[in-house]
């Protein structure tokens, strides 16, 4: 069966399904879900080889409710406009929904980066960072990119170093681009960010054990199975924190094939596999998943998508038997599939909360570059010393003489330790949010699901703003 509607239209439709639940004007529900300017645009590329080719890359700025817009650059074939207007929608909706102040935006360029050397890629990147310049689609109170999927620390890097060059003010400029290496005036923990933040979020949606008991789970992460699709870098790092947290991952699925094993996967080594052969085949003691779609209606607790767009569609979701599909990636679950797996009492945990980790992250990075001083710098060798005076005087006033794993737990907070309690109050707080919602709206009619709860929640934050501006009554 074909979906019938684009990326775009998926993420309105399900905008349109929260707002019924409002009673705002109409014009203002019309302009949040608007998307404000989108430019494509095309330059020539120098090949190794000395051939020329012609470059198509997009940025679109959803919502400019809030300054600067954020969002992700993506390199990979998939991208057209389309689907950078929907990614830059679901950055608005994402970032009202976890309290961060941005609009939402999105950037791609249209390769396949396996295809391209790294001097080209970095002669592409900086173009395309000339060309945001040049449209003012780029800076730090303007519009401030991130890495998506195809990108990384380096492509930032390269971003950085061409915005300066050309800025104006030379002493914000730092915070024109997040999810930049630590030594490029990054921050600690934004590389894991997303993927931790998805087992944050699972971890308080699973702690609810009257959530729970319809879905036949007990409550907590504790010997859940776990199949991950896709073995990127949220994908990694959500697996790692999983184990981490007493989950097994059970199912590894990459786009030229899986692996599985019940008994549960050593991330590490199922990594540096992938790494050393570009494969997940032949990985020693573990069944193959020929069909990559295969692979997601095998049975376990929790399915992650941690890819790309509409990989749970209408032809596999009637077989998947997961409990809890949780949304690592942007739209990975297609209108009919989330019907779907919604009348069968599948607890969707959607995209637009589970993934914001990163941008929640990119928010603190941007705080950082901002204020240009490393968080937890000014008070880091106080709290140390105050902790060591009161271990110095429980010692002394009880004799009771500490552990070296208990010293060991005795410390000033560091930059990790600040952004890994932000974020985790963050993925809680919102969580907690939109099952409020959740529980409000939903009556004898029938439960509202948690994504046109999470929908609610980031409508009236925006709808509030636009309101607070006086331009709507």
């Amino acid at each position: 069966m074909a979906e019938s509607f684009s990326f775009f239209q998926k993420v309105n439709k399900d905008f349109d399904r929260a707002a019924r639940f409002t009673d705002y004007p109409r014009g203002l529900l019309e302009q949040i879900k608007i998307c404000n300017s989108s430019c494509h645009f095309t330059f020539p590329i120098k090949r190794d080889d000395g051939t020329i080719q012609t470059i198509h890359g997009w940025r679109a700025e959803h919502s400019h409710h809030k300054l600067p817009t954020k969002g992700g650059i993506r390199y990979s074939t998939l991208v057209n406009e389309d689907e950078i207007m929907a990614l830059a929608a679901l950055m608005t909706y994402k970032c009202a929904l976890v309290d961060v102040p941005f609009g939402g935006a999105k950037g791609g360029i249209q390769l396949d980066r396996r295809e391209y050397s790294e001097s080209e890629l970095e002669r592409i990147t900086r173009r395309y960072t000339y060309e945001l310049i040049q449209k003012n689609y780029i800076g730090p109170g303007v519009d401030v990119p991130a890495p998506d999927f195809g990108t990384g620390e380096t492509e930032m890097a390269w971003i950085l170093d061409t915005y300066i060059t050309m800025a104006p003010d030379k002493l914000n400029a730092i915070a024109c681009v997040t999810g930049k290496p630590i030594e490029q005036n990054g921050i600690h923990g934004r590389k894991g960010a997303t993927g931790r933040g998805v087992v944050f979020g699972l971890q308080e949606a699973c702690s609810f054990a009257e959530d729970m008991k319809p879905l036949g789970l007990s409550p907590g992460l504790h010997g859940k199975s776990i199949i991950i699709q896709g073995f990127g870098n949220v994908g990694y790092h959500a697996a790692k924190f999983l184990v981490e947290a007493d989950a097994r991952v059970i199912g590894v699925i990459e786009r030229n094939g899986g692996i599985y094993d019940p008994r549960g996967f050593d991330v590490e080594k199922v990594a540096v596999y992938l790494a050393e052969t570009g494969s997940l085949r032949g990985y020693p003691g573990a069944e193959l998943i020929e069909n990559p779609s295969d692979g997601l209606e095998l049975a376990c607790d929790i399915l992650i998508p941690a890819a790309l767009e509409n990989q749970l569609t209408a032809e596999n979701a009637p077989g998947i038997k997961a409990a809890i599909v949780a949304e690592a990636a942007n739209g990975p679950t297609t209108l009919t599939a989330d019907e779907i797996l919604q009348k069968r009492g599948t607890m969707i945990i959607p995209d637009t909360f589970l993934n914001a980790g990163g941008v929640a992250v990119s928010y603190f990075e941007w705080l950082r570059n901002l204020s240009h001083v490393q968080l937890g710098r000014l008070g880091k060798r106080f709290e140390d010393q105050t902790r060591h005076a009161m271990r110095h005087a429980i010692e002394k006033a009880t004799g009771y003489k500490f552990s070296e794993d208990e010293l060991g737990l005795i410390h000033g907070a560091d930059e990790e330790d600040l952004v890994n309690s932000g974020l985790q109050d963050t993925m809680i707080t919102a969580y907690q949010e939109i099952r409020e919602t959740r529980m409000k709206y939903s009556s004898e009619n029938g439960p509202v699901d948690y994504r046109t709860a999470a929908f609610i929640n980031a409508i009236h934050r925006i709808a509030q703003s636009y309101i607070q501006m006086g331009i709507f009554p």
